[in-house]
């Protein structure tokens, strides 16, 4: 029997290259967005139901879930994948901001994994894979608010594997490190207030980083690919990073203690 994945976020970037993946590979595909006319392509393919779920809206969520096993039948891995990232100077970040930032990030994917969890209960099987970050194993500066959701996502989640496997449930995190998406562009929301004069050196060095970061990541195939070895490895193995400059970031966050780390971060920063 074909096995189901529910994608939130499919419309782009990981979520995109993550359903296409999985369809390549045989499994059913339902894969969620905000805008479903945004997945026109994926409609057409046979074993993959688009449908709308927005994380922030409660209804959305029950009822994507809910046609998703009508569909097919059962739900097998759930991809909590959408994201959105909000830098800049926390003195002048609305707090609208702040709380959209963890809406997205953290309440939309603990009231998705709720939602879903009756019925991996019901059938004692499944799989959570939440998309978590190297930054939410290290911290890079005007991330305050981004990098405090995805610590969110770590913890939530390491808590999280030790109350679901009793039940036969796995809770998996996926670290990818820069990546070639659009989260830097429709998904980047940067605050900054030029007025604030002592920040700004700090912000066009932090921006010029950024660029090169991002014009040097790696694909959103990768991604696919370590999601897809998550959900398919049969182990109780918790994190998996995704992309070299990921892997090498997290060891060397493991080696060295927070002087020495954040000193080291700062002058890549050239700060």
């Amino acid at each position: 029997m074909k096995k189901t994945i529910f994608i939130t976020g499919a419309s782009s970037g990981i979520g995109k290259a993550t359903a296409q993946y999985f369809h390549d590979k045989g499994w059913n595909v339902i894969a969620t967005m905000r805008n479903p006319e945004d997945g026109a392509e994926f409609a057409a393919l046979y074993g993959v139901l688009v449908t709308r779920l927005d994380v922030q809206n409660t209804a959305s969520i029950h009822s994507a879930i809910q046609e998703g096993i009508e569909h097919f039948g059962k739900i097998d891995v759930l991809l909590n994948n959408a994201g959105y990232g909000a830098y800049g100077i926390l003195e002048a970040t609305p707090m609208e901001k702040v709380v959209r930032q963890f809406e997205v990030n953290v309440f939309g994917l603990i009231e998705t994994t709720k939602a879903i969890l009756p019925h991996f209960r019901s059938s004692q099987s499944g799989t959570v894979i939440n998309i978590s970050s190297m930054g939410g194993k290290v911290t890079f500066p005007l991330g305050t608010l981004y990098h405090g959701s995805k610590f969110a996502v770590e913890g939530l989640s390491e808590s999280l594997h030790y109350e679901l496997k009793p039940l036969g449930v796995k809770v998996k995190l996926v670290e990818p490190g820069a990546i070639n998406t659009e989260f830097a562009g429709r998904s980047f929301d940067f605050s900054n207030d030029p007025s604030l004069v002592e920040y700004q050196d700090v912000v066009s060095k932090f921006m010029a980083a950024a660029g090169s970061m991002a014009s040097s990541g790696s694909h959103p195939s990768v991604v696919a690919e370590v999601i897809y070895e998550a959900a398919t490895d049969g182990t109780d193995q918790l994190r998996y990073t995704a992309g070299s400059d990921a892997a090498k970031i997290v060891a060397q966050r493991k080696l060295l203690d927070d002087r020495e780390f954040l000193a080291g971060i700062a002058s890549q920063m050239g700060l």
